[in-house]
């Protein structure tokens, strides 16, 4: 039985969830869009970001080595996505579909319907809402869930962003022993504190004029920890620090984006200023 999903990721069918974990960064790193500028390269990482969504997942794996290139209607795993992933088609989401589920596989692949038994299933998902705190779509972290009757606590992957689907395995519907799943719509709230774009977040913060103008230290708040920054003299407003590796991860390549710092230089009130001093900035100035 041809089982082309590990052909994808380069690794043969008794490979450990380490090896198969190993191999996908290894390949991701390689054809990622921002590092592999090639055409061709977008189509692959689709498809090696998918192969891993499933080879990564012990249910999905499971049903795909006991049906192998089956689910994909005979074809290999590559012909399969070049006709399923070109004209802007989700191919994660559409093997989500076709793995997920209770009642079997629920994509109609292959000439079947409801899965390969050829019975129909009703559909047993539930679809619901919510609204992430920021700080949580960078970091991860718990979020209470409440759903079809019940309240419960999700994990929050580090790095979802706004418009992602989570799904929640066995929070569904029930029908004759078989129950659904629930899917989350995610929506980020915005912060007061940051801006995201990309992989990348942004931050202003107050730089003192005499900091600004002669050098010196400055502690601040980032998603992880506390830093201190060292401002050189002459520091423009507006002027960034990049701070490498200290933004989003990406979820898909467990490659970090960079945290910017925008300096904001805050000037004294002139009424405050010693009088002499006020003098000689008014004459030199």
């Amino acid at each position: 039985m041809s089982k082309s999903l590990y052909e994808t990721l380069g690794v043969n069918e008794n490979a450990t969830a380490d090896e198969i974990k190993k191999a996908y960064r290894k390949l991701a790193r390689k054809y990622h869009p921002d590092i592999n500028k090639d055409e061709s390269a977008v189509d692959k990482f689709k498809e090696i970001n998918a192969a891993y969504e499933v080879l990564s997942d012990s249910e999905k794996k499971a049903q795909y080595d006991q049906f192998g290139d089956q689910m994909f209607g005979g074809q290999n795993f590559h012909d399969f996505a070049q006709g399923q992933g070109s004209g802007g088609v989700d191919l994660d989401e559409i093997l989500r579909q076709m793995f997920g589920g209770g009642g079997g596989f629920s994509g109609g692949f292959g000439g079947t319907q409801g899965g390969f038994g050829g019975f129909n299933t009703p559909d047993l998902d539930i679809k619901a809402r919510i609204t992430v705190p920021f700080m949580v779509s960078i970091t991860g972290g718990k979020h209470k869930v409440n759903a079809n009757g019940h309240s419960f606590d999700i994990k929050i992957p580090a790095g979802i962003k706004s418009g992602e689907t989570m799904r929640v395995r066995g929070k569904g519907k029930q029908y004759q022993g078989q129950v659904g799943d629930l899917l989350l719509q995610v929506e980020v709230a915005s912060s007061n504190e940051y801006e995201r774009k990309g992989d990348n977040l942004y931050k202003t913060f107050d730089v003192p004029l005499k900091e600004a103008l002669f050098g010196g230290k400055i502690a601040i708040e980032t998603p992880e920890k506390e830093v201190s920054l060292k401002v050189p003299k002459n520091t423009k407003n507006g002027q960034k620090f990049r701070l490498k590796g200290k933004g989003v991860p990406d979820r898909k390549t467990a490659m970090r984006g960079d945290l910017y710092l925008v300096a904001n230089v805050v000037l004294p009130d002139v009424d405050s200023l010693d009088d002499n001093l006020k003098k000689e900035l008014e004459e030199k100035l």
